[in-house]
């Protein structure tokens, strides 16, 4: 026999929650369910689930903004299960990372042909990093969007945390300038060296023991930059 298929159901209303685990039997499928973004983002990093249901109404936060965090660390399939039906919400949530979308009401055939499309598509790829990235004494957590040097907290700008997030998903790479820009302000952006520099050096004053000897950020002259690995 199979396992069940582990799924994480982000859905804020409770009798779709108890649709879907009426529809489908206990050697199935394993429901684990949270009512919030917060909360399911959470679940999704600790259960290690095969497959993702997103209800876009979120009452915390959106849930187009947690596909973009779980696709931040995570290549989990992600079917979102929502009553906007309008074009540009469809392809907002694609485009943010999710694997295909069902509009309210929905068939339980329908939805598990979905996910099986999904599962495939998806094979055994486990998450692309883990939901952590520690080395040399930092700590990135993409789960709560937060950083530790030597356990202590330090609080970056949203911009600064996605600069330090990227150089972390891609530990030991050079990133050069322009992908940097690209990435996290935009291809507008591109040519905007300096206020990428300007960046770099407030994460440094804020993560590095002595920023003119970088212990985790090193510079690529004229190329771009580097986060250090052991």
């Amino acid at each position: 026999m199979t396992d069940p298929t582990r799924f994480v159901v982000i859905e804020d209303e409770v009798p779709i929650r108890k649709f879907l685990r009426a529809s489908l039997a206990p050697d199935e499928a394993e429901f684990i369910e949270a009512g919030t973004g917060e909360e399911g983002i959470r679940l999704v990093a600790r259960k290690n689930p095969d497959i993702v249901l997103l209800d876009l109404g979120l009452p915390d936060i959106d849930g187009i903004e947690v596909v973009k965090r779980l696709r931040e660390w995570s290549k989990v399939p992600i079917v979102i299960l929502s009553a906007r039906g309008q074009e540009k919400d469809k392809i907002s949530a694609l485009d943010a990372g999710a694997d295909d979308y069902l509009t309210k009401p929905f068939a339980i055939g329908e939805l598990m042909a979905r996910v099986r499309v999904a599962l495939r598509h998806a094979g055994n790829l486990q998450p692309e990093i883990e939901p952590k990235f520690e080395q040399r004494g930092l700590c990135v957590d993409f789960e709560s969007r937060q950083v530790f040097v030597e356990g202590r907290e330090v609080r970056l700008t949203p911009t600064e945390y996605k600069l330090l997030a990227l150089l972390a998903r891609h530990a030991g790479k050079v990133l050069t300038h322009n992908h940097l820009l690209r990435e996290v302000w935009g291809p507008a952006y591109e040519d905007s060296t300096h206020t990428l520099r300007v960046h770099m050096g407030a994460i440094r004053q804020k993560i590095e023991p002595d920023p003119a000897r970088p212990r985790f950020v090193r510079t690529e002259t004229g190329v771009g930059y580097r986060l250090l690995v052991e």
